[in-house]
C-alpha cells in the first residue's frame, strides 16, 4: 500500500505559492554531514538552479527533493504537503538525469509510455499524453527508434518527455546537459528555456556550470560545503556576491585581501595586504563597516588598461602585461603590478593594436565596481 503525504500539526502553515520548501533539512551519511540545515523556497512557475562545485551536497539536495534519499532531519514539503515520509512515486515531482536511464530494449514512444502503464492508464489516454509529450520536445518523428539510435541530444529530450508525461507539478534536472557537447549544450539549454516558458512548471536544475546557470535561472542558490552561501537573482549573483566564495566561484574575479583604513561617503577605503591603496563599495548591509578585514572583488571586464596615465587618480595602479590571450570577441590579459598582484583584465577586442607581453601599462577601475566583502 502506497503511503500518501498527510498534514502534520508540527510543521508551520505551507505558503500555497510556493511548490518546493526545505526547512531546516539536514543529511548526515555515517559520520559525515552533507547538508547542513538548508532552508529554501521554490516559487510555482520558477526556474531554479541549485549550483555549486562538486562535493558540496546539491545533488543530496535534489534527491532528498525527490525522495531518494530521506533527510536526517528538517522536512520536505512539495504544494504545501509534508512529503517526508512519501516515496518517490508517490510525489508531484519527476527526475531527469544526466545518464538519461532509457531503456534500450523499448523504443522511444514505450519508453515515454512505461510509467504510465504502469499506473495502468486507459490505453487512448497513454496514446494521447505520450504523442503530446513527445511533440513538446520536437521528437514525434523519432517514437519508433531506441535509444541507441538517437544522438545524446536525442536522448536528453526523450528523458524530459518521459518526465513530462507524467504531468508533475514540479521538474527536477540533475546536471541534465551535462554529457552533452558545447554546442549541443548550447541548443538545449534554449530548448529547456522555451520548454519552461511553455509549459509554466517548477523546473529545479542542479549543475556546476555557472553559465548554464546564470542563462536560464531565475533565481540561483550557490552551495558550499552543504550550506547555501547566496540564493538570489543571476544578475544580483554576480554583481553582488554576498561572501568571497561566492564572489570567486561565480565567474572570473579578482581578489584581493587587505584591511579598511576609513569610511568617506559611502565608500571604504582599504589598504591591501600588498600596500595598495583602494576605494571600495561596502556590501550591502554592511554599509557601517569602518574596521576589520575584508576581500576586494573586482570584476575582470570592470578593469580598463591604458599605455598613457588615465585622469582618474583613485583606484589606478601601475604594471606591465604578463600574458596577453586572443579568445576571439575578447582580449584576456594578466597584469602584473608594481605590488607584485596579479589582475585578470578582460578587454572586447577592439584596440587598433593590443598590448604585447612586458608591455608596461595603467589598469583602473570605478570604486562602485569594487565590491568589499567582510571576512566572518
Amino acid at each position: 500500500m502506497s503511503q500518501v503525504a498527510t498534514p502534520n500539526p508540527s510543521v508551520a502553515k505551507a505558503d500555497t505559492s510556493l511548490d518546493v520548501e526545505l526547512r531546516h533539512v539536514i543529511k548526515t551519511f555515517n559520520s559525515d554531514t552533507v547538508v547542513r540545515g538548508v532552508n529554501l523556497s521554490i516559487r510555482q512557475g520558477e526556474f531554479f538552479s541549485i549550483l555549486g562545485p562538486s562535493g558540496c551536497g546539491k545533488t543530496t539536495l535534489l534527491r532528498i527533493i525527490a525522495g531518494f534519499e530521506a533527510p536526517s532531519a528538517g522536512d520536505v514539503l512539495i504544494q504545501g504537503q509534508l512529503m517526508n515520509r512519501t516515496p518517490p512515486y508517490c510525489r508531484p515531482v519527476n527526475t531527469v538525469f544526466q545518464s538519461y536511464a532509457l531503456f534500450s530494449h523499448l523504443t522511444v514512444w514505450e519508453n515515454v509510455a512505461f510509467g504510465l502503464r504502469l499506473k495502468k492508464l486507459p490505453k487512448a489516454e497513454i496514446q494521447q499524453r505520450v504523442d503530446q509529450a513527445l511533440k513538446l520536445v520536437k521528437m514525434d518523428g523519432f517514437a519508433k527508434r531506441f535509444p541507441g539510435q538517437l544522438s545524446g541530444g536525442q536522448q536528453q529530450r526523450v528523458a524530459l518527455a518521459r518526465a513530462l508525461v507524467n504531468r508533475p507539478a514540479v521538474i527536477l534536472l540533475d546536471e541534465p546537459l551535462g554529457a552533452l557537447d558545447l554546442k549541443l549544450r548550447k541548443e538545449m539549454q534554449m530548448e529547456l528555456a522555451n520548454l519552461h516558458r511553455e509549459l509554466g512548471l517548477t523546473f529545479v536544475m542542479v549543475t556546476h556550470d555557472q553559465e548554464e546557470a546564470l542563462s536560464l535561472s531565475d533565481r540561483i542558490a550557490v552551495m558550499n560545503q552543504g550550506q547555501l552561501e547566496q540564493v538570489d537573482t543571476p544578475e544580483r549573483i554576480y554583481r553582488r556576491p554576498q561572501t568571497p566564495f561566492v564572489a570567486d566561484f561565480i565567474g572570473d574575479t579578482n581578489l584581493l585581501h587587505g584591511k579598511i583604513e576609513g569610511f568617506y561617503s559611502s565608500s571604504l577605503w582599504v589598504l591591501t595586504d600588498s600596500a595598495l591603496k583602494v576605494k571600495a563599495t561596502p556590501l550591502e548591509g554592511h554599509e557601517k563597516m569602518t574596521s576589520g578585514p575584508v576581500v576586494l572583488s573586482i570584476r575582470p571586464e570592470k578593469i580598463r588598461v591604458s599605455v598613457t596615465p588615465p585622469q582618474q587618480e583613485v583606484n589606478t595602479f601601475e604594471g606591465r602585461v604578463h600574458n596577453v590571450m586572443y579568445v576571439g570577441t575578447h582580449l584576456r590579459y594578466v597584469v602584473e603590478l608594481r605590488s607584485g598582484d596579479r589582475l585578470t583584465v578582460v578587454q572586447p577586442n577592439s584596440l587598433p593594436i593590443a598590448p604585447g607581453q612586458d608591455t608596461p601599462l595603467y589598469v583602473s577601475w570605478q570604486a562602485a565596481d569594487c565590491l568589499a566583502l567582510p571576512l566572518v
